[in-house]
């Protein structure tokens, strides 16, 4: 199958800056919270596994919907998908899991909220380059 690997590159670059947005500045702190984090547990991981794992699954996860979207997709279709793929394949899984482990609603917000714009930008970027 063919794929456009600069768009792939592109995707997950993309969705490594949204997550240093989304669970940085923008959320970080709820986020810790609702999982029982402090400060101190976040400096004691170790930044290449932690960055360096979720770079290589972002990448993954781009390539894969790239297969999925195909060559040539479409902006609208694209985009489209993406949200879709993010809201209601990721963000309806882990709300499943967060369900039956009774985890916050509010936990379920951000996370799920990033994969859907994480996705719908995927989408973005496969239209724009395809």
């Amino acid at each position: 199958m063919e794929l456009n690997w600069i768009a792939v590159i592109v995707a997950a670059v993309s969705a490594f800056v949204l997550g240093g947005l989304w669970y940085g500045p923008l959320f970080q702190k709820k986020w810790m919270a609702y999982n029982g984090l402090t400060e101190e547990d976040a400096q004691n991981s170790h930044p290449a596994k932690v960055f360096g794992g979720a770079f290589v699954l972002s990448f993954l996860a781009a390539a894969v919907f790239g297969m999925f979207l195909g060559p040539n997709p479409g902006v609208e279709l694209a985009t489209g998908a993406g949200f879709a793929a993010g809201l209601f394949w990721v963000a309806a899984s882990f709300g499943i899991n967060y369900l039956f482990a009774q985890r916050p609603l509010g936990l379920w917000l951000i996370d799920g909220g990033y994969h859907t714009l994480q996705f719908t930008i995927y989408g973005l970027v496969f239209g724009l380059m395809g």
